[in-house]
């Protein structure tokens, strides 16, 4: 969402049902899943990631895919997006009728690797293969995150030259894709939040940017606020702080989004969001079994925190 007039704006993109959880060993009914994503839009979530459509295999949390696109197919009222890791994903995306979808790639070799058993450069190829296969579909919206843009849980801090390098090789593969800096392991500090998304909205001043981050470190909000005076506009969390990769180990969860819309909406910038919805579906997204949770606003007196 763009600023408008005197009254600034930010977009905050719902993680929990796709991110968050895919963190969960146990297996959710699907039942549960519709009612806290019914619950988010409730809440004035304008934009959300209802999942993936990748193996089940890979991530079993992922298995009831296809019965929560077909229960959301055809709402408008919302950008609700899909990520997927191949060609064939996205096909499956665009069969159910989801053009909004997600690409990831990890600046880092060794995490992409473990995340996705290849190296960048297949990443990039995959990315290349989606592309060709969906050209030409209307409404089509690519995203691409930039996984471990900040830190990789193996090898540590990643140079920024990589985060730039990859980011070249993907605009020039991607050139119309919003893109995303990610803080993989929640390891990013605000500072460096903010130099690194200088750089590279200074390297593509038309691409649209989005910063996804984790509060592994307590940094989660200050990051996205120093991501929002950088320039972004778009911002994710996860209801509850849910979420905690199962490829970085040592990750903890999202970032809150009731504590996002906490610092952004006090401080005058519009989110859209209803917090005591959004509280109430943070509640039930807290009391999910094998859940990694987090976040602060759910701690407050709730009088005060939507006071």
């Amino acid at each position: 969402m763009s600023e408008t007039g005197t009254s600034p704006s930010v977009e905050i993109v719902e993680v929990a049902p796709r991110d968050g959880f895919q963190s969960i060993a146990e297996k959710l009914p699907t039942a549960e899943k519709i009612a806290i994503i019914e619950g988010l839009l409730d809440a004035g979530i304008t934009r959300m990631e209802l999942g993936s459509f990748v193996s089940p295999k890979a991530i079993p949390q992922m298995a009831d895919m296809a019965d929560i696109a077909a229960h959301f197919r055809g709402r408008t009222a919302a950008r609700l997006a899909v990520l997927v890791p191949n060609a064939r994903g996205a096909e499956l995306a665009l069969q159910q009728g989801y053009p909004d979808i997600v690409f990831v790639v990890s600046v880092s070799e060794a995490h992409n690797l473990n995340n996705v058993r290849q190296t960048v450069a297949q990443s990039l190829d995959q990315l290349r293969a989606i592309v060709a296969a969906t050209a030409g579909t209307p409404g089509l919206r690519l995203r691409v995150d930039l996984g471990t843009s900040f830190d990789c849980p193996f090898t540590g801090t990643v140079p920024m030259d990589d985060v730039a390098r990859v980011f070249r090789e993907a605009l020039a593969i991607a050139p119309t894709a919003e893109f995303a800096l990610c803080d993989t392991t929640g390891r990013a500090d605000p500072l460096t939040v903010r130099r690194r998304f200088a750089t590279v909205m200074a390297e593509a001043p038309e691409t649209s940017w989005a910063f996804h981050g984790h509060d592994t470190f307590g940094m989660g909000v200050a990051n996205a606020l120093f991501a929002y005076e950088a320039g972004v506009r778009v911002i994710e969390g996860a209801a509850a702080g849910l979420g905690g990769c199962p490829f970085a180990p040592g990750a903890t969860g999202n970032t809150a989004t009731e504590d996002l819309d906490f610092a952004f909406a006090e401080g005058g910038i519009r989110t859209g969001i209803d917090r005591a919805t959004l509280l109430d579906v943070a509640d039930r997204i807290a009391a999910l079994p094998g859940g990694k949770t987090g976040g602060h606003l759910r701690a407050v007196p709730r009088s005060r925190a939507v006071a």
